[in-house]
């Protein structure tokens, strides 16, 4: 695979894992079109298998694996998402999965990461140690390590999402998807800018702006280790991920904590779908109209929430 994913590459890594990943439906709602002043198409990664999209780039780069690679097993560091998919993943494919997950994971992901029989090692929240922790366990495994986002294979599978959005629905104006370490939002504008003339707008918690902030400077910031409700928000784009959404010219926009928690509350209220704050951060990017359009695809990223811990409740 080269550097930098290519169209052909994410229909390659849409027939790798056609067998083991679901196509998600589009979803709308007339309530939330009148909130957002457009037509707004929610993709709904929230009901991908291990509840987000990761399991698309996780599932592409164990699959992508040589048998030689694949028996020695697989590692990453993850808040969470990206920890149940490679673990899902792992157990597809009949391999050893070693998670770094940092101690204020939310429970409810750490549970499904050993549900699917991965080995999950604690770390602090920092990337720091998340870094250090992660390469400790290559050592000791010889573990073949899947990066949550700086990964060709995983862009690449999570550009899946938006190759199938553009089959499902016509003429957008935009797609919008949230960043962080910048994986979603890097597939998502090779497939929308090499299938349609829509777009691609990443969002962004205000407290974990540091992809906005980077790519204005035009250079990797760090996440300083930003507290926001968006657990899944908080890593800093990678190379890879950094050069695509430059080389593209993707914009990135902010949302507040309390338009995070608003527009969470909106789509569990209006579409009756359990989406995560994460995901509800490119929701609220549309709710709050900071994406220009009239037709406004959303990847809702996923939907693993803690219930015990509504921001709502």
């Amino acid at each position: 695979m080269s550097p930098l994913p290519t169209i052909e590459e994410i229909r390659r890594a849409a027939e790798r894992i056609a067998p083991h990943a679901h196509v998600t439906p589009v979803m709308t709602s007339r309530t939330i079109d009148g909130i957002a002043g457009a037509r707004v198409f929610f993709k709904c990664e929230n009901l991908q298998r291990a509840g987000a999209f990761k399991f698309r780039g996780a599932c592409n780069a164990v699959m992508a694996l040589s048998d030689d690679e694949a028996s020695r097993g697989v590692a990453t560091h993850s808040s969470g998402n990206h920890a149940a998919a490679l673990a899902l993943a792992a157990r597809i494919r009949g391999v050893a999965a070693h998670i770094v997950m940092p101690a204020n994971a939310p429970a409810v992901k750490r549970a499904a990461v050993e549900g699917y029989g991965a080995r999950v090692v604690t770390c602090a929240p920092t990337l720091r140690s998340r870094e250090e922790t992660i390469a400790r366990v290559l050592a000791e495994t010889g573990a073949v390590l899947v990066h949550p986002y700086n990964d060709a294979h995983v862009i690449a599978g999570q550009g899946t999402a938006a190759l199938e959005l553009a089959s499902q629905v016509e003429d957008l104006d935009a797609v919008v998807a949230p960043v962080s370490g910048g994986g979603l939002l890097s597939g998502t504008a090779i497939a929308t800018g090499a299938l349609s003339r829509a777009r691609t707008v990443g969002a962004e918690p205000e407290a974990a702006d540091d992809a906005a902030r980077s790519l204005r400077e035009g250079r990797i910031l760090p996440s300083n280790d930003p507290t926001t409700i968006a657990d899944g928000l908080r890593s800093a784009l990678g190379e890879l991920t950094f050069a695509i959404l430059r080389e593209r010219g993707v914009a990135v926009v902010t949302v507040s904590e309390d338009e995070i928690v608003q527009a969470m509350r909106v789509v569990w209220e209006r579409m009756k779908i359990v989406i995560e704050p994460s995901a509800a951060v490119s929701a609220a990017a549309v709710l709050q109209r900071k994406v220009q359009g009239a037709r406004i695809g959303v990847i809702l990223s996923g939907g693993n929430v803690d219930l015990s811990a509504l921001p709502f409740a």
